[in-house]
Order: structure tokens, then C-alpha cells, then sequence
């Protein structure tokens, strides 16, 4: 886990050889996805309870809603994998979602004694996480978020933050398969496979 966390979310749709995946399909899958993000320290959320059922679709239609502002924004050509919501209606769920479990920061003795900072819901803390990581995605795309880009290597449907102005790809995977078919198209006059 090297992105933001609304990044984490879209890449949930991933893509290999033999097809395109989605993570979040599966109850058990998307429960596992939402636990490892609850654990995360950034995420970290006390609420009123654990109970995700309610949170799964609100998880599926934030990545949409995501995925779908992210195309739009970086002026993604893929069309393998496209949100069924159009760009207004990305941006009105994620600021819904953003809106479902408002959270504060407070301070919690440590065992130690010393003061840390901790957040708060009165929601569950599945709801919690889920707004959060919305809340996370409007900093992503507001004006002076970092930024971010598809993956144009063959066959990837990623998003990732280019830390580096010439970052071109997901991973150094993507990078190289980019490169190869390049070289394939250059002596060879046609696209290889992907």
C-alpha cells in the first residue's frame, strides 16, 4: 500500500492476462479490503461499532464515483472499465459519502501516558473509514492535490500520484510491458500483445 488511500480504493479494479478484476465483488473480499484499511494508522477510526454490512455498497460506489472523476481528470483514453455515473454525479457521491460519518480528532492517554490524537465517529467505524477515505479523495482532487494519473502501460486500468514528474506508470511491471511493446512497434510496424 504506497497510495493515498482513495487511490488504494480505485485500484481495486486491476487487470492482468487473463482479464479485468474487482476486488470489492465479493462480500468476504471487499470485508478484508475494508479491515486492512481500518487498521491503517491514517484511517484509524473509533466508532460506535464494527457492523460493515452497511458500509460495503457505500465502499463500491465511492470507488466508482473515484474511478470516475479520475478518468475524467486525468484525461484517461482507457474505456475497458468505466463507472456507470457521469463526472457531476462522482463529485455529488463522493461529497455525500464525505458527509455520511462526520469525525473529529480527539486526544487519548497512551499506555504510556503520553497524548495521542485519535478520531472520532459517532457512526460505525466502517462508515467511519469509508468517509473518511472520500473525505481524503476531495483532497485529491481539489485544486493543488498531487497528481495524479492512469496507467497507460498495456493492459493496466491503474491509478497512481506521480511523486516524480516523469513517473509514466503504475510499476516498474507496467513500465517495462510499455517499453517492450514500444520496441515491438518501432521494428515490427504493429502493436505487440498484450
Amino acid at each position: 500500500m504506497g497510495e493515498p488511500w482513495p487511490v488504494e480504493l480505485m485500484n481495486t479494479v486491476w487487470a492482468d492476462r487473463d482479464g479485468q478484476y474487482d476486488a470489492l465483488d465479493d462480500d468476504g473480499e471487499a470485508r478484508v479490503w475494508l479491515a486492512v484499511a481500518r487498521s491503517a494508522p491514517v484511517l484509524t477510526v473509533a466508532g460506535t461499532s464494527d457492523d460493515d454490512r452497511a458500509a460495503l455498497p457505500r465502499l463500491r460506489e465511492l470507488r466508482d464515483a473515484l474511478r470516475r472523476l479520475a478518468a475524467d481528470v486525468t484525461g484517461d483514453p482507457r474505456t475497458s472499465w468505466r463507472s456507470p455515473v457521469g463526472s457531476n454525479e462522482a463529485v455529488d457521491t463522493i461529497d455525500a459519502i464525505a458527509a455520511t460519518a462526520p469525525s473529529w480528532a480527539a486526544l487519548e492517554r497512551a499506555g504510556d501516558g503520553a497524548l495521542v490524537r485519535v478520531t472520532r465517529s459517532a457512526a460505525s467505524s466502517a462508515d467511519a473509514v469509508v468517509s473518511l477515505i472520500a473525505q481524503q479523495g476531495v483532497e485529491l482532487f481539489a485544486d493543488g492535490g498531487p497528481p495524479l494519473r492512469a496507467c497507460l502501460a498495456p493492459g493496466c486500468v491503474l491509478y497512481f500520484v506521480a511523486h516524480h514528474p516523469r513517473r509514466e506508470w503504475c510499476s516498474a511491471g507496467c513500465g517495462n510491458r510499455a517499453r517492450v511493446a514500444r520496441h515491438y512497434r518501432r521494428h515490427r510496424g504493429s502493436p505487440a500483445a498484450t
